[in-house]
């Protein structure tokens, strides 16, 4: 009844067990977990207590309890539980090692997860995290070499070739990863995992719609599996631009499992990634308005209300905090929601106490710097000193190329070949009437795309030069050395724009400009411009931008990842053509 969706049924038989067997821990553990499932949190966390008292040495008891206080956002009760319970249960691992990546923590999720992930026997879940930690850590060659030689010394076992390929994933070598999944798939291992992994990499190679077909499978498998309805619903955007028949397999699972919290998530993500943060408000209003919902789905409730009520994302912040008082999303909520109320000081109170546990996240920085601005405050010039630390700069064609024209127009070939032919922008973009492409172009092994990246480092290393060293959020980390931190292009068409955003995850950030329209040339006009210093968030008052840089094709601008930064729509026949990344400083940290 649980694996089919029936909750009700499960539930009324769970209860009817536990009545004739009160002493029973794990009817008593199952029929808690049916609680939670049906919103009843109060009411399983009891259970799952009374089922540790029936028996305090059933494990998976542990793993419940740990996981409902975990999603609860009572992290101090819950992680004593799920380490206990980690020793015995791979499940309860997964769940520790989930958190610490998703608290940006990669090196406490690869303490729990290495000694696990030294069984053949390791499930391909607990691998992903344990190759997303090392990936974080910027060891994604290790977790290649790392399964390589399981995969080598198991020739026959399919489930160390897919634990190969989620590495090759991650490692951005997809003709790899998707020749090792096709192999274990062929093999029989048919499993949810396996056809995500098979999926993704068929993302990353742009064969979009063998990767809509093996979502599908996926989802036939695992209707749950949230990453999965996320990816189908950004590929069925691409392939239509229609919002509806993009959440239309959520909307399925919603009607099986119904009231689930991750799938209402995931279908609000979606909507507001399209644009629509009313409908994705509206999607989650009902259950936010719950006394038990999940600090979780508060924040995201939240962070859709962000975009035209902040005093409607401050309340939902405020009782994610209760439930959750250390939920660092709902704190960065809460920061953002002041700008838009107008208390820029309790704002910059809360960006203060963030920044000492995560000093390098960009989004935090920017809000602070907001917080600055909007008080007066003469730290805002020095920290967006935009003059001094926005810096364009002419490329040099690469040998064997004898100029730049035609050095550019071999890029534009060969990033044209990359974009989406159907015209539609990825979701969760800051882009509008364009496209991006989906691979890391850093890696991607087109000699022509190589030959950019690497002609990139001269004047990187300029900018290094220029900035200096000191204390602030960007010269404190220059030690004089870099990595790229991901690669994409965008094309706009006529009316085409980027909204104002930051890269959380970034140092320094970029735009080159491969080819841009003939009226960008005119100095009168702003059409295309990169505007600097605009917030993407509301404030109060509303703050304008400050700087603006032309678009000039052959030049790259290199700035702070922590600068607001968007552009201004254009109207031309002629598409905009632009490369960009983030670089991090080289090195350990």
């Amino acid at each position: 009844m649980l694996q089919a969706g029936d909750l009700r049924a499960a539930h009324d038989r769970l209860q009817s067990i536990v009545e004739q067997h009160p002493e029973y821990a794990e009817g008593l553990r199952l029929l808690g977990g049916v609680r939670q499932a049906l919103g009843d949190v109060e009411g399983a966390e009891a259970l799952l207590r009374k089922a540790m008292r029936a028996d305090p040495g059933w494990a998976p008891t542990w793993a419940s309890l740990g996981e409902l206080l975990l999603h609860s956002g009572r992290q101090n009760e819950a992680l004593p539980l799920l380490y206990r319970a980690a020793q015995r249960l791979p499940h309860a691992a997964l769940l520790l090692a989930r958190h610490y990546n998703d608290q940006q923590r990669p090196a406490d999720a690869l303490a729990i997860v290495a000694p696990l992930c030294g069984s053949a026997q390791a499930p391909a879940e607990l691998v992903a995290q344990h190759v997303a930690a090392l990936a974080a850590l910027g060891r994604q060659n290790d977790a290649v070499g790392f399964y390589r030689q399981r995969a080598e010394a198991s020739p026959n076992d399919p489930a160390a070739a897919h634990s190969l390929a989620i590495a090759l994933a991650a490692a951005s070598r997809p003709e790899e990863a998707e020749r090792v999944t096709h192999y274990a798939l062929g093999r029989g291992y048919r499993t949810a995992a396996a056809y995500f992994t098979h999926a993704s990499s068929l993302i990353a190679l742009g064969k979009l719609e063998s990767a809509e077909a093996a979502l599908r499978d996926c989802l036939r498998q695992d209707p749950r599996h949230t990453e999965a309805h996320d990816h189908l619903a950004r590929l069925v955007w691409l392939r239509t631009g229609d919002s509806a028949q993009s959440t239309a397999s959520l909307d399925q699972a919603l009607q099986r499992f119904q009231g689930d919290e991750a799938l209402l998530a995931a279908k609000a993500a979606i909507l507001q990634g399209a644009g629509d943060a009313h409908g994705a408000y509206l999607c989650l209003s009902a259950s936010a308005a719950h006394a038990q919902a999940s600090p979780a789905l508060l924040t995201r409730a939240g962070l859709a209300a962000l975009e035209f009520d902040p005093m409607a994302a401050l309340k939902l912040a405020e009782r994610a905090l209760q439930r959750s008082p250390s939920a660092a999303t709902a704190k960065n909520l809460l920061a953002a929601a002041l700008l838009g109320t107008g208390d820029a000081r309790q704002a910059l109170r809360h960006c203060e106490a963030l920044l000492v546990n995560a000093p390098d996240d960009q989004y935090l920085i920017a809000l602070q710097a907001t917080a600055w601005r909007l008080l007066g405050d003469e730290r805002y010039d020095a920290l967006c000193n935009y003059p001094q630390l926005v810096l364009a700069q002419p490329l040099q064609a690469p040998p064997p190329w004898q100029d730049l024209p035609h050095f550019l127009a071999d890029v534009k070939r060969s990033l044209e070949r990359l974009h989406n032919p159907h015209g539609h922008p990825l979701l969760f973009q800051s882009l509008r009437h364009g496209t991006e492409t989906t691979g890391d172009l850093t890696r991607h092994p087109d000699p022509v795309i190589q030959a950019l990246f690497e002609t990139f480092d001269a004047p990187i290393r300029t900018y290094l030069a220029h900035i200096g060293h000191g204390t602030d959020p960007l010269r404190g980390r220059n030690r004089g050395t870099y990595r790229f931190n991901g690669g994409w292009s965008v094309r706009l068409r006529s009316a085409g724009y980027h909204t104002n955003h930051v890269h959380p995850r970034g140092w320094i950030s970029s735009a080159f400009y491969v080819d841009v329209p003939d009226s960008m040339t005119h100095a009168s006009s702003t059409d295309g411009c990169l505007a600097f210093g605009q917030p993407s968030i509301v404030t109060a008052p509303p703050l304008p931008a400050q700087y603006v840089v032309r678009p000039e094709a052959g030049r790259l601008v290199l700035f702070p990842s922590y600068f607001w930064h968007g552009t201004v729509p254009f109207h031309s026949e002629q598409s905009r053509l632009t490369v960009a990344f983030d670089v991090v400083p080289g090195g350990p940290e």
